[in-house]
């Protein structure tokens, strides 16, 4: 049975964040002992070691140009605001915080996407992307902190994230992923570069350092590909909200690398987190049994 392109675009999503906390888990680990943007360096350029061989292998030397769009180069530089704004929220704040306001972004594409391409949003699936929200809250139990004037950056993460999967649909159709992921690869990197040459002290890495982002560099090529896939080939409305398993996978991460055990609440948040994605989908297939008239919430 040939699967739908709203099923491979959920799947692409779930497996982008599992793909993605696996790079913040090495990227944590190297953390304790190295300033952060150095750390973004070295990830970026083990990445760039792991994209081009695979770029090569599959015949995509000649599309590489395309790396340099003018909306692929606006997509990347959006996650460049993204992980720079996190990176430096996360120096003064709580991790629970700064993670807790940036979970709105998945909400933030959907109003983007109905205000910038006309998609059909409807109230019930923003109650639903709400309810999602609650559920991360619950999750990551912010405190006062994030009243902090170093607040606004976790929201800037958030405006930055979205900002990028928002793009994703301005990318012109022939461009290759593995050449969209090169271009955000690259241009994160060098903007880590330069605030690191700005702002840090560079310490000498280690072996440690080494295998750590050569881990994280693989998972995070496989993370940008497979999320720019995901919003190339399903609606944002379907896609989005499942940007909230990040919250199920970085719980894992936290119990089986960390020995970190979630509360009550955190796996309240969680439940909740789940219920509002496969309400989305139930509402998804309402709408393709009733013909191409979306439900309307």
């Amino acid at each position: 049975m040939a699967i739908s392109p709203n099923l491979r675009g959920i799947g692409a999503v779930i497996l982008a964040t599992a793909a993605f906390v696996a790079n913040d888990t090495c990227m944590k680990l190297a953390l304790s002992d190295s300033p952060p943007f150095q750390v973004l360096v070295m990830r970026g350029i083990a990445a760039l070691l792991w994209c081009l061989p695979v770029i090569l292998a599959v015949g995509l030397i000649r599309e590489l140009p395309k790396a340099f769009n003018p909306w692929v180069v606006l997509r990347s530089l959006s996650e460049v605001a993204a992980i720079l704004c996190f990176i430096s929220a996360l120096g003064h704040m709580p991790i629970a915080d700064v993670t807790a306001i940036a979970q709105i972004a998945p909400l933030l594409v959907l109003l983007g996407m109905w205000l910038f391409f006309g998609e059909r949003v409807g109230s019930l699936r923003l109650g639903l992307v709400g309810l999602g929200i609650t559920g991360a809250l619950l999750v990551a139990q912010p405190g006062g902190e994030a009243a902090s004037p170093f607040a606004i950056l976790g929201f800037f993460t958030a405006v930055g994230a979205a900002g990028r999967d928002i793009l994703s649909r301005k990318v012109p159709a022939r461009t290759p992923a593995l050449v969209v992921t090169f271009s955000t690869l690259l241009i994160v990197m060098l903007g880590a570069a330069l605030m690191s040459f700005l702002f840090e002290t560079q310490v000498q890495p280690t072996f440690r350092h080494g295998w750590l982002m050569f881990i994280a560099g693989f998972f995070l090529m496989c993370g940008h590909s497979l999320v720019f896939m995901a919003y190339r080939i399903a609606p944002a409305r379907v896609v989005a909200p499942f940007n909230y398993s990040f919250m199920i996978w970085a719980g894992l991460s936290g119990l089986l690398v960390f020995g970190d055990v979630p509360n009550g609440l955190a796996l309240a948040g969680m439940a909740l987190i789940l219920a509002a994605g496969l309400a989305v989908v139930l509402l998804e297939g309402r709408s393709r049994q009733g013909g191409t008239a979306p439900v309307k919430g």
